[in-house]
């Protein structure tokens, strides 16, 4: 017996147009299925529904069947189906519901009844699995969004489920620990659903691939057979990232941001940056990467004057913008026009956003977006403002691969209008777009070749 079935689910949310439709497939235990598909596929509705948050959760109109080891979604209420299914959303800050990392993988066991003296060994396991046991007494307040989305993995995996759900859950990992990540979530035994947008790490690992188009799969077929259609049909989602990043020093007109032996510690812990230094400068694009917890954000905060140095210098010339990593949450209006054209003029918030790809979007809700489409509106709402530097934090989170490479085009063209500083752990997008590379190392200091 198939372990997870879905039979013509077509489901639409409140006021809006099918998010899936006509959409049938099975899923056997222990089968690893990567799911592709453009921003607002209905890639992330489909991982809901089998995790039977569709329809319980979402409201809207519900017609098919889905149905997880022998049990109908519509009559199963999700609580019912904890411990078989365990999901890892796009957004783990949405997903953490207490403060400290042990009491968080503790939680769902104690939720799903697990024996009270078998909770705290789980729980260290699940952590120890992920690579994680050194985060067990932090604060998840204090994790940077890699780190969380390992703990949401160990949550997760400490439930022991028959089918993992994973939504874009290597977004925000650097290389090294999204190949780990996959490591341990293919390695649990558990048949795995797996929405991606950067596919080249888990095609090596899929069993299976669907793609979804509108709402509709336009392929299932075994990975070899699925390479050879997206070569063919959707070339973009199979291409190997250029190697042209220049590691030379900073190059382009007149310096924008200069910091200069920054340190800086968050409260009275470790330094997260001590002695860094970068220059930026008018019409260049700098990609800034580096492991995760390396302190990316951090600098580039302070680049942007979001926080102070406690030693060191930085000195700005011109007016900042910066996107931050998750900027759906700090979308504040009615309509996608409105938030653009928040503090400027309709006639330049729809010409931005058209160059985003998102003039069809301008009197949609910002909620009623795709994680993707909500990327590249808050996008928008920074470009408007024409800053002399522009800060993106992961600015590619949830944005499928042909429209990475629109925004590449996109910053590429403008790029003599300022300096830019993109933080990312998206090879593909940092080859494409940039002219030059800044890592920040294990050793927490920025490396300038």
């Amino acid at each position: 017996m198939a372990l997870a079935s879905v039979e013509g689910l077509t489901f639409s949310y409140p006021e809006s147009h099918p998010a899936l439709d006509g959409v049938s497939l099975r899923i056997d235990p222990g089968e690893i299925v990567l799911v592709l598909g453009a921003s607002g596929s209905g890639k992330s509705t489909l991982v809901r529904a089998l995790g039977g948050l569709v329809p319980w959760f979402h409201g809207g109109t519900f017609s098919g069947r889905v149905a997880i080891a022998g049990r109908d979604t519509r009559s199963t209420h999700p609580s019912a189906l904890a411990g078989t299914v365990a999901t890892v959303f796009q957004d783990p800050e949405d997903q953490v519901v207490l403060g400290q990392v042990e009491a968080e993988i503790a939680f769902g066991l104690e939720n799903v009844g697990t024996r009270p003296d078998e909770i705290l060994p789980r729980a260290h396991a699940a952590l120890a699995s992920v690579g994680a046991s050194h985060l067990a007494g932090r604060r998840v307040a204090e994790l940077s969004g890699g780190e969380l989305q390992r703990i949401c993995l160990a949550s997760a995996l400490a439930l022991r489920p028959g089918l993992l759900l994973l939504d874009e859950p290597t977004s925000q990992l650097d290389p090294d620990g999204a190949e780990a990540f996959l490591d341990h979530a293919f390695g649990s035994g558990a048949a795995v659903v797996i929405s991606e947008q950067r596919p080249a790490a888990v095609l090596r690992h899929a069993d299976r691939v669907l793609f979804l188009d509108g709402g509709r799969i336009v392929l299932d077929a075994p990975r070899d057979e699925a390479v050879a259609w997206l070569d063919q049909h959707r070339p973009a989602w199979t291409a190997e990232p250029s190697d042209n990043l220049s590691q030379g020093k900073a190059r382009g007109g007149d310096a924008v941001a200069r910091l200069s032996g920054i340190r800086f510690a968050y409260g009275d812990g470790p330094l997260v940056l001590d002695d860094a230094s970068l220059e930026l400068r008018r019409g260049e694009i700098v990609a800034l990467t580096g492991p995760n917890g390396s302190g990316k954000t951090t600098l580039a905060k302070l680049a942007a004057g979001l926080l102070e140095p406690q030693g060191g210098a930085v000195a700005r010339n011109g007016r900042a913008a910066f996107l931050l990593q998750d900027p759906g949450r700090y979308l504040v209006r009615e309509t996608a026009l409105d938030e653009v054209a928040l503090g400027t003029g309709e006639e330049r918030a729809r010409r931005v956003l058209a160059e985003v790809g998102l003039a069809w979007a301008e009197d949609r809700h910002p909620r009623d977006l795709s994680s993707g489409e909500r990327e590249r509106l808050a996008l928008a709402t920074v470009l408007v403002t024409e800053p002399d530097l522009l800060v993106l934090d992961e600015p590619t989170r949830g944005v499928d691969p042909e429209r990475k490479g629109e925004l590449a085009e996109l910053l590429r063209a403008q790029a003599a209008r300022r300096a830019t500083l993109v933080v990312t752990h998206d090879v593909a997008f940092a080859a494409a777009v940039a002219d030059r590379e800044v890592s920040l190392g294990a050793e927490r200091e920025v490396l300038v070749a």
